[in-house]
Parts: C-alpha cells; sequence; structure tokens
C-alpha cells in the first residue's frame, strides 16, 4: 500500500475535549480536569516538536465556553495567567512561537496583558508555531475578517477572506483530532478545516499522550488527500504512488 506523502502531518489542530469528564469521573472539581489538561498539553507540545510538526492549533477556549458555569470560567482564566507566567520561558527554550487567537476584547487587561508577553518573547522562535485558540469561534473568525474587509472598503473574495483570519500566517491544518468521544467540529476552524483530515478519540484530553498521537499520525498517513481529484490523476501526477 502507498503510504502519504510525509506520514507526519506539518498543521496539526487539537479539539481538547474531555477535561471535566475526566475530572467528575474522579470525583474532582472540573477545574482539576483543566488543570490536568495543561499536563496533556505540555507532553503534546513536545510530542510534536520530536516528531517533526511544525504547526500546532488547539482549541483552548471557545465563544461559547462563557456560558458554563461562572466559577469555572473564572477558573480558567486564573489558570491561563498562571501557565503563562509558568509555560512561557521552557516554550521558548523550546523553540516554540506562540500565537493567541481570538477575540481579546472581553478579556481583562491582566490577560491581554500576558498574551502580548508571551507573543513578544517567543517571536523569534521557529522549531513549531502553536496556536492557541482562546476565546475563540470560527463563525466570529469568518466574521470579523469580513467586517475588516469591508471596513478597509477591499472586496471580499476567497483569497481576501482568507488572509483576514486568524490563522493566516499558517497553511491550513492536515490533520485535525478530537479528544473525548464526540464526532463534531464544534465551531472550531470552520473555514480552515474544508479539506482537512478528521481524527476523533474517546481518550479524554487529559489522558491523551504520545500513543494516541502517534495513533492518529499512522491513520493520517494511510489516508488519501484528494482535494477534489481522483485517485488516478494522482497517480497519474505522482509516478512514484505517493498519495499527497
Amino acid at each position: 500500500m502507498s503510504t502519504a506523502q510525509g506520514a507526519i502531518p506539518h498543521h496539526v489542530a487539537i479539539v481538547m475535549d474531555g477535561n471535566g469528564r475526566w475530572a467528575t469521573r474522579r470525583l474532582l472539581p472540573r477545574l482539576a480536569g483543566h488543570r490536568q489538561g495543561v499536563e496533556s498539553l505540555r507532553r503534546c507540545v513536545r510530542a510534536c516538536v520530536e516528531r517533526g510538526v511544525r504547526v500546532l492549533t488547539v482549541f483552548a477556549f471557545s465563544s461559547e465556553n462563557w456560558n458554563r458555569p461562572a466559577d469555572e470560567v473564572s477558573g480558567l482564566m486564573e489558570l491561563l495567567a498562571k501557565a503563562l507566567t509558568r509555560e512561557v520561558p521552557q516554550l521558548a527554550q523550546d523553540g516554540v512561537q506562540l500565537h493567541f487567537v481570538g477575540e481579546q476584547t472581553g478579556l481583562s487587561a491582566k490577560v491581554r496583558d500576558g498574551l502580548r508577553q508571551a507573543e513578544a518573547a517567543t517571536a523569534g522562535n521557529q522549531r513549531l508555531v502553536l496556536n492557541v485558540c482562546f476565546n475563540y469561534g470560527g463563525r466570529w473568525d469568518i466574521t470579523q475578517a469580513a467586517a475588516a474587509l469591508a471596513a478597509r472598503g477591499e472586496p471580499i473574495t476567497e483569497s481576501s477572506l482568507n488572509a483576514a483570519l486568524g490563522l493566516a500566517h499558517v497553511p491550513d491544518p492536515d490533520l485535525l483530532i478530537r479528544t473525548g468521544g464526540e464526532m463534531r467540529l464544534s465551531n472550531f476552524l470552520l473555514w480552515q478545516a474544508a479539506y482537512t483530515e478528521l481524527y476523533f478519540s474517546d481518550r479524554l484530553w487529559p489522558d491523551f499522550d504520545e500513543s494516541v498521537l502517534d495513533q492518529a499520525f499512522a491513520d493520517y498517513a494511510a489516508r488519501e488527500r484528494r482535494f477534489g481529484r481522483t485517485s488516478a490523476q494522482l497517480q497519474s501526477a505522482d509516478p512514484d504512488g505517493l498519495r499527497i
């Protein structure tokens, strides 16, 4: 069987789902699951760097998550602030370039300053681009891009809209992984995931590890990415039989 051209995807996106359920099953507060989720993200970033992934985009907090209990939301904000203080120096040392994508006007000044400082501290790194989608929604992303173009009097085309989106600095994801057993996008990367390969795992995010990542990569490597073409066209264009 032919293998994919590059078994390791260039850009991986992840919906990190299952933190609350992980905690509930252990009779712990939901925030304990989110804390453990930070540990899983640390492992995932390290594994992606080791395997040669160049872009990792994670769904950390959706625009719909504001509807959760107030104590959970405030706890998540505090967890983000602490994670920035604790994780950014190591990320900078590891060559990770941080980007925060999402609506920031609703965040506190302290959180916004922390995000800007983290991006500035890692701006020169090139080993891995880590996009953290925080207070993000796919519909918001498309809407804000269209509004920005309209405000500048620019025509709204596929190309111009793509350039105005929050992830314009990276190519579209090759592989999108969702943990926690749910099989939906939940308003994540609606535009960018048009031709992304999807992989769903029953593993809750706090239990996510290198073995699950490698399973997803193996599944990805066995797929044929046609982008609207036929298998015969791909074989004709690629005499070595490599899948694209």
